[in-house]
């Protein structure tokens, strides 16, 4: 852990914040700052808490943290308009549900004449602990976005309307899928703390995942 880099961390989370930036919301200097992320000087406690406030973070986050062990692997943090889609979803409860479910949407896509169909996913929570424990098995739902007068046939369509989410790219998901996609979503939990931005699960899709070689994860805020 170190006090220094979870403070650049922390200053890239907060729109690139620059270190003159920092220095001058701290009435302080850009070298003091610049002492702070080599860590060869760490800030007195007034400082301390006025760091912890503009960041929306605690002392513990701030000095006993390794908040940039998750950080590494993502770039693009943002806050993105959605604009309104309507789809279609395929939810799966297997051993390999990410899989399965693609698959199938994949397959409903190219029978209506699209292959490269724009596909996305997310956990579906409806898994009893049997099922978890016992069998190993866990539930995913995959959807795909319509493209305009497409109308599958013989299957309920979805509409969500335009709205807004934090967002953040990976461009390697799968090379340690487990570790990569997980602390991608608490990078990005971590940047809609720091600014301000609160989750919501109003007549949207709470989170989701783009699907292909590289991924967008999306978490809906207000």
């Amino acid at each position: 852990m170190s006090f220094g880099k979870n403070l650049q961390f922390l200053r890239h989370l907060k729109g690139n914040m620059t270190q003159e930036d920092l220095a001058e919301k701290m009435n302080i200097s850009r070298q003091t700052v610049s002492k702070w992320e080599l860590d060869t000087a760490q800030p007195e406690m007034d400082k301390a808490i006025e760091l912890c406030k503009l960041f929306n973070c605690s002392l513990d986050n701030l000095f006993r943290s390794d908040m940039v062990a998750c950080g590494k692997a993502y770039t693009n943090l943002r806050v993105e308009t959605v604009p309104a889609f309507r789809y279609i979803k395929h939810a799966v409860i297997s051993s390999d549900p990410e899989g399965d479910a693609i698959d199938r949407i994949f397959y409903i896509a190219r029978s209506c004449g699209v292959d490269n169909p724009r596909v996305i996913g997310w956990d579906f929570p409806n898994v009893s602990q049997e099922q978890k424990n016992v069998f190993n098995m866990h539930g995913y739902e995959a959807a795909w976005i319509l493209p305009d007068g497409v109308v599958p046939p013989d299957i309920e369509i979805h509409e969500q309307a335009s709205h807004k989410y934090a967002a953040i790219h990976i461009e390697t998901p799968f090379e340690s899928p487990f570790v990569t996609i997980p602390n991608a979503y608490k990078t990005l939990m971590e940047y809609m703390r720091v600014n301000c931005l609160e989750r919501t699960k109003k007549d949207v899709i709470p989170c989701f995942e783009t699907d292909g070689e590289s991924m967008d994860i999306y978490i809906a805020c207000k």
